[in-house]
């Protein structure tokens, strides 16, 4: 008979590395307090890495720079998974990630139907906003992307060089979805996203 910390030890060492794990994949081994002890001595033994407040890794290892932890834009993606709730990036964090901004947040701000909160990835926050469905119901990834980016950069302030950058990654998305997703944005960012149409 196998203990609790050999089985989730075994279930981790098949899982690929790289993979979030949480606490909660174990709830058929034990008790929350016998699995939290094995994930405890797991990384004591260093079978896996704390990331944060129960999130751990088995890292991945490159030759070059030794462990590689995941990001942690892969930390938020990885909640909102476990706890089947949708996440929209935003402010800054939806500017870098169109290339709008060099500028790398060093808090990531969510919109998100789950629960508010904080969650801290080494020097970095993410943050998790609890906003009103309307906010989530964008279909398209980088239309989703360009509501946030633009509500952040603010009306009559966008440059001809952002709203031309803009333009060209909405005529990347998909047609249906940009249809879709233009009827939620503001009117005047419904403006800049119809000239993509």
């Amino acid at each position: 008979m196998q203990s609790i910390h050999e089985n989730i030890k075994e279930y981790i060492l098949k899982t690929a590395r790289g993979v979030l794990i949480f606490p909660e994949d174990f709830n058929s081994f034990g008790s929350s307090e016998a699995v939290r002890l094995a994930l405890h001595r797991l990384e004591k033994e260093n079978t896996i890495t704390r990331i944060s407040q129960g999130i751990y890794v088995r890292p991945i290892i490159s030759q070059y720079i030794g462990e590689v932890l995941p990001s942690a834009e892969e930390v938020a993606k990885g909640i909102a998974k476990r706890d089947r709730v949708k996440i929209v990036p935003t402010g800054v964090y939806a500017l870098n990630a169109l290339g709008l901004s060099t500028q790398v947040p060093l808090n990531l701000v969510y919109l998100t139907d789950g629960a508010p909160r904080i969650i801290k990835v080494g020097k970095r926050t993410i943050r998790f906003k609890k906003t009103t469905p309307k906010n989530l119901l964008a279909k398209g990834e980088i239309s989703s992307l360009v509501i946030q980016a633009l509500r952040e950069i603010g009306i009559d302030k966008i440059t001809i060089n952002e709203e031309k950058k803009i333009i060209e990654l909405l005529e990347g998305e998909d047609r249906s979805n940009l249809l879709h997703d233009i009827q939620l944005a503001p009117v005047w960012i419904k403006k800049i996203m119809q000239k993509a149409l």
